[in-house]
């Protein structure tokens, strides 16, 4: 068992295979009170750069949006429970460049569960990858606003 928090905590059971080189837990448990923050999908889009041209540049700004909303909705990637991801034109190499970004982003703590589903395209002509989320936060405290 992998705790992030009393709330949300992450699980890799006996019996499956070891996700962590791949930058994900198989479990994410949310236990008590919770505010939920759903994410949508996040894609390589730069606010004003518009959308890089290869897959390395638009999982770099992917992750950079997906944080931004994050802030936005007062979590962090410690509260991310569920990560979905999709990727046009899969392919093991953008796996291995995923598995490596995620792994980077959380460091020692506990990855969300996940799940990469190759799609034949996304909103925008040449979007590469989006990835939404789902995170777990506590109630506000009474009083708290």
């Amino acid at each position: 068992m992998h705790t992030s928090t009393d709330l949300l905590s992450f699980h890799n059971p006996a019996g499956l295979y070891d996700p962590a080189p791949n930058g994900y837990s198989h479990l994410a448990l949310v236990q008590g009170p919770a505010r939920w923050l759903l994410l949508s999908g996040q894609g390589g889009e730069h606010p004003s750069d518009g959308l890089p041209d290869d897959f390395e540049g638009q999982l770099a700004q992917c992750l950079a949006n997906l944080q931004t909303a994050l802030r936005a909705g007062g979590a962090g990637l410690k509260d991310v429970a569920r990560l979905t991801v999709l990727v046009v034109e899969h392919r093991e190499a953008r796996l291995a460049q995923l598995s490596q970004a995620l792994k980077s982003l959380w460091g020692e703590a506990p990855t969300p569960a996940c799940t990469l589903i190759p799609v034949p395209r996304l909103a925008l002509d040449g979007m590469l990858i989006e990835i939404e989320a789902t995170a777990v936060l506590t109630h506000p405290k009474a009083g708290s606003g």
